[in-house]
């Protein structure tokens, strides 16, 4: 019998190939009764390679092909050798446990490069481990290679004594040089008497999937197959696939005992891995009181809080939920989610509940939600019940810039040893393997790119695209993978590589707590981020440390939490007005009208387009609407959008799909939305507990047939006893069936309908305010540019940086006519560090506004003062009142020479006579600026769209934008889905250009098209381009006409005429107009006589482009309030 023992799966990252459930699957195939892991200095695949082991009848064995330092695991030489191999197998639990140590420790304490372990570590972890001398890259087989056989020698009694259980490690793939090594690895045996057993590098699964695995080294080397000299496997083909036992004796004939002894190995292993044992740290209660007692104190404590008279529905509510937590035995984890919650409250943390823990009348009481779960009438059971045998999840979402606060508070209350966050692993989705596939192919980026683009897009809320699918929805790409054998070989071998593993990476919300050290029940290593301060990441991915039964909790950080505390703060400093989120009135007049327009930028879960449309339909005007969109916007139940927004206005009849469910499905108009609903009619109509409910659910959801049927008999069994006829059972279980998989959980929904209310009221009601917290949180200036449109749009005037009025972030500034403008912060400059930015604001407020140049260098601390920085501020308008920017720019070097000497004065303790004589005066004059020309308009906005991402004293398409006002059909941010299947005239500014090849070989561009209100990307093809190729430069400005059409959730717009707009002359509109003495398709027809004065869209309906000033001009250069400013601290 033969065992393989040094296996690698796609956890071997960007290097093995094998999945595990397809490597089962084939040793099964090939009668296996055990196979070992030894992926590349990792345990990632453990916890999966076990059960799906199981599974199938094959014994597992765990281990990992170490990497052994060739002197200590701290050296941090760059010159050092490359660490040895070595192959590691678990023999029992201690062995298991001692893996476990030792990866840990390879990572946090070992990596350079590589996890390294050392001898030190190795020694004191040694026991209940098998271990194989490795491959060729191994301590003995390389000094056998270097002829030092006395020294290998020495390493194998080494290894011997150290661990007993130590073989000689044969491996035959074809390469002369290793048939050498071979021969002295057997002399090796003799000699020392050394047991030796034979291995295949298992990388792929079968032969025929060496080619996909040379794509997938190509894609980690970052080279590609035309290369000569980049890395990839010797030997035979197929040589690293799962061979079978005949073959793996044929590669052996003369050496029985080595493939015998592989069996004998597999044998020895006997490791057994409990899952569903629960881990949860035990809570800090009281002396005297358990924590089932303690959680009913503070709860009933509660209870009397939020709700005054204690009514009998939320008394019984309770008992029952508490009842559960006792049964399930999870008070702990309950005090553990009310500790983190009151941790946050106390410090000022915007937080809230996701998912299904929202419905707990318990989390209400103990003030970890702000959601009533009787108001928003949520089942508990879809939560935590007594039939559903698994540990509960609580999502908590905290404002994104204050996460890490909480991360490290739980290292604090619970240990540093255990608490980590946990891993994820990115994988290769459609349009990254076609892109990376292609990469490694040698093709041309233009054609990848193409390809890539032909892929449909899916928002992330719907599910992964996949290859298969973009084939079966996309036309075009099925025409060019049908015409085109280039391009089928790309798609046919992205598929092959399409979801391994890629990368790891932490996941963006889990934290995982135990009561014990971590390390000894799953390995870690350092976060993704190579911060080593930060806490370690497991090794293990979610799913598998929710399978060890751990305390799984999610912190996810929530931008818009940290939007909506800064709107608070704003808010408070510009109008004294204490903002209390969680007590908004519902049904806010202003809301309703804001929603009703689409005006969903800056809103949460609503600013797609595809929302804004269903948005603009439904008119929401309370929280309940938001949460039922939130749950609609998804495949499957996007069906039924029309329906709730028909029944919601009475345009169509509620119709109930029977009479005995109208008191379940009347708040959604008869349409089912929420799993909660499916569970409730479960309960209604076939006498399920609601417990049942859930499980009966969660089954359909995962679509096993045998599941689904033995629930369907259940059902309609159940529904016969209440009375029902079996047709009436059939239809509604037929109509339930869909709807389990895909409904959304109405808590979750409820909650983020509540954070897109909330939202939207600080939008509505406090438009500067809740605008400036949207900018300070931009972070990209891409994101500052979309935000800018929308000021644009609502008339909020965006001021540029000054040294003596802005802060370090965006800030909102009052003048003395009570006129409000955002003012932009210096570190939103680009190149401007924030530390720079602190220490200038820092001198402003100590000695007040700086009165020239001369003061501003002799005040600000030169380890503040860098000349890259101070550069860019300038260009972008911060010194303007001081000087001219070409001159301050030609005088930089002497500026910063000037502060540097300054700074020595100060610092030796130097004091001029004019400082003792004028205190208006600065200690030290400065020099004399350089007499040069005045920067040009453009340069000026040149560097103003380099530095601040926007155009912002004046836009290069606003003279055009006023003057075509009457042929312009809407500004950029207005065109929308609703202008597809027609023909638009636009203009903008050229802000960049990519260059692209069609499949024969053609050249077209993609060229992004902006003006004041935001921006499109416009392809040009290559007749279009042939005719209009001198146009397409950056800084251009542009009017064109174009086809628009609906790609997914966006726009293509494909350019049919473009011409040039300039100030200095009149504009010809037949440059972009067809000839309308010719026949025309109606959409050509609006450019004659009559046509709308202000754009609009094509039903008849205006809107305004969008272009007007805030209050004036909206624009940098407009009126500035005076420099006394709020200081708002963030």
């Amino acid at each position: 019998m033969f065992t393989h023992l040094h296996t690698h799966t796609e956890f071997s990252l960007l290097d093995g190939l094998s999945r595990i459930p397809k490597l089962m699957d084939r040793a099964k195939e090939l009668g296996q009764e055990a196979i070992g892991l030894t992926d590349h200095g990792v345990l990632y695949g453990a916890i999966q390679f076990y059960k799906e082991a199981r599974k199938r009848g094959i014994k597992p064995i765990i281990g990992t092909e170490a990497y052994i330092a060739q002197a200590s695991r701290l050296d941090r030489d760059p010159q050092a050798k490359q660490p040895y191999h070595l192959t590691m197998l678990a023999k029992n639990e201690a062995g298991y446990r001692n893996l476990l140590a030792l990866s840990t420790k390879s990572h946090l304490e070992g990596y350079y490069y590589r996890p390294r372990m050392d001898r030190e570590i190795l020694e004191q972890h040694s026991e209940g481990l098998i271990v194989l001398s490795g491959c060729a890259t191994s301590e003995v087989s390389r000094r056998l290679l270097e002829g030092r056989f006395d020294d290998a020698v020495k390493a194998a009694h080494y290894y011997k004594d150290l661990f007993g259980d130590y073989y000689i490690e044969l491996q035959e793939h074809g390469i002369e040089e290793h048939k050498q090594l071979s021969v002295e690895l057997l002399r090796l045996a003799r000699e020392t008497g050394l047991p030796v057993v034979a291995t295949n590098d298992l990388h792929y699964v079968k032969p025929e999937d060496a080619t996909y695995q040379d794509i997938l080294l190509c894609i980690g080397t970052n080279s590609n197959v035309q290369e000569e000299n980049r890395f990839k496997m010797s030997g035979d083909d197929g040589c690293y696939s799962l061979k079978s036992e005949d073959e793996m004796r044929a590669l052996f004939p003369d050496l029985p005992e080595a493939i015998d002894n592989s069996w004998k190995i597999a044998e020895m292993c006997d490791l057994t891995l409990e899952f569903g044992h629960i881990r949860i740290p035990q809570a800090q209660v009281p002396q005297g009181r358990t924590s089932d007692e303690h959680l009913d104190d503070l709860c009933r404590e509660g209870l009397r809080r939020r709700y005054p008279g204690e009514p009998e529905e939320a008394v019984r509510r309770l008992e029952y939920e508490l009842d559960v937590v006792r049964q399930t035995g999870f008070a702990d984890y309950i005090l553990c989610v009310q500790d983190f919650a009151e941790h946050a409250h106390e410090q000022g943390i915007q937080m809230t509940l996701r998912g299904s823990a929202a419905a707990s009348i318990a989390l209400y009481c103990l003030d970890v939600t702000d959601i009533d779960p009787l108001e928003h009438r949520l089942v508990f059971e879809r939560f935590l019940n007594v039939e559903r045998k698994e540990m509960p999840d609580v999502d908590m979402d905290f404002a994104e810039d204050r996460r890490d606060e909480m991360i490290r508070y739980a290292a604090e209350r619970y240990g540093h040893d255990r608490v980590a966050q946990i891993i994820t692993f990115g994988t290769l989705g459609a349009k990254a393997s076609i892109r990376d596939v292609g990469r490694a192919l040698g093709m041309s980026y233009g054609d990848v790119d193409r390809v890539a683009r032909l892929v449909p897009s899916m928002p992330a809320s719907f599910g992964t695209m996949t290859i298969d699918a973009a084939l079966k929805e996309g036309a075009d790409l099925k025409q060019v993978y049908q015409t085109d054998p280039a391009i089928a070989k790309l798609i046919d071998t992205a598929r092959e590589l399409e979801g391994v593993a890629r990368h790891a990476s932490t996941h963006a919300a889990g934290v995982v707590i135990a009561p014990e050290p971590l390390a000894n029940i799953v390995p870690l290593q350092r976060p993704s981020s190579g911060n080593e301060d930060a806490l370690p990441t497991t090794q293990f991915a979610m799913g598998d440390v929710a399978e060890l039964g751990l305390l799984k909790m999610d912190f996810l950080g929530l931008t818009n939490l940290t939007i909506l505390a800064a709107a608070c703060k704003v808010i408070k400093a510009s109008q004294d007005v204490e903002i209390s989120l969680q007590d908004l009135p519902d049904g806010d007049e202003k809301v309703a009208q804001m929603l009703s327009r689409g005006e969903t930028f800056g809103v949460f879960q609503l600013e797609s387009a595809g929302m804004r449309r269903y948005v603009q339909e439904l008119k929401p005007n309370h929280i309940k609407d938001l949460a039922a969109m939130v749950a609609l916007y998804r495949p499957g139940p996007m069906q039924h959008i029309p329906t709730y927004i028909n029944a919601k206005h009475g345009r169509e009849k509620v119709r109930y799909p029977h009479p005995d469910l109208g008191d379940i499905l009347d708040e959604t108009y008869g349409v089912i939305v929420y799993q909660d609903q499916v569970m409730l009619i479960a309960q209604k109509f076939a006498g399920y507990t609601l417990g049942e409910a859930d499980v009966m659910r969660k089954a359909m959801g995962k679509k096993i047939r045998s599941i689904m049927k033995e629930q369907e008999q259940k059902f309609l069994a159940g529904a016969a006893q209440k009375g029902y006829s079996e047709a009436d059972a059939q239809a509604i279980f037929d109509l339930i069936l869909p709807f389990a998989g895909y409904a959304f959980n109405k808590a979750h929904s409820v909650s983020y309908g509540i954070i897109a209310y909330q939202t939207a009221y600080l939008k509505a009601n406090f438009p500067e305010e809740y605008m400036t917290a949207v900018m300070m949180m931009a972070g990209t200036h891409e994101r500052i540019a979309e935000a800018y449109g929308e000021c644009v749009r609502l008339r909020i005037a965006v001021l540029k940086p000054d040294i003596n009025a802005s802060e370090t972030n965006f800030s909102l500034q009052t003048g003395d006519d009570g006129e409000k403008a955002i003012r932009y912060g210096l570190a939103c400059v680009k190149n401007v560090g924030e530390g720079s930015c602190e220490g200038i604001v820092a001198a402003r407020r100590d000695g007040g506004p700086f009165k020239s140049l001369d003061d501003f260098f002799e005040r600000v601390d030169g380890k503040f003062l860098n000349k890259r920085g101070l550069e860019c501020l300038v260009k972008a308008g911060a010194f303007d009142a001081f000087a001219e920017r070409a001159s301050l720019l030609a005088s930089l070097d002497r500026l910063v020479t000037f502060a540097q000497n300054a700074q020595r004065q100060k610092e030796a303790g130097q004091t001029s006579l004019f400082d003792l004589l004028d205190e208006d005066e600065p200690a030290v004059q400065g020099p004399q600026l350089e007499d040069v020309p005045e920067a040009t308009k453009q340069q000026r906005l040149t560097w103003e769209k380099e530095l601040l991402g926007i155009y912002l004293s004046e836009h290069p398409f606003a003279g055009a934008s006023e003057e075509l006002s009457a042929l312009l059909d809407c500004n950029l941010v207005a065109l929308t889905a609703e202008f597809a299947g027609g023909d638009v005239i636009i203009g903008g500014v050229v802000t960049g250009i990519r260059t692209l090849m069609t499949k024969d070989g053609r050249s077209f561009i993609a060229a992004t098209l902006e003006d004041r209100t935001g921006s499109v990307e416009v392809t040009v093809w290559p007749e279009t381009l042939e005719a209009t190729r001198d146009l397409w430069v950056d800084g251009q400005v542009l009017v064109i006409s174009a086809r628009v059409k609906q790609r997914d959730d966006r726009l293509s717009v494909a350019v049919n005429r473009a011409a040039p707009y300039s100030d200095d002359s009149p504009f010809d509109p037949s440059s972009v107009l067809p000839d309308l003495s010719a026949p025309q398709t109606p959409n050509y027809q609006r450019y004659g006589k009559g046509r709308r004065k202000s754009g609009g869209r094509p039903n008849g309906g205006t809107q305004s482009n969008g272009d007007n000033g805030a209050k004036g001009s909206g624009n940098g250069n407009g009126k500035a309030p005076p420099p006394t400013q709020l200081k708002i601290v963030i």
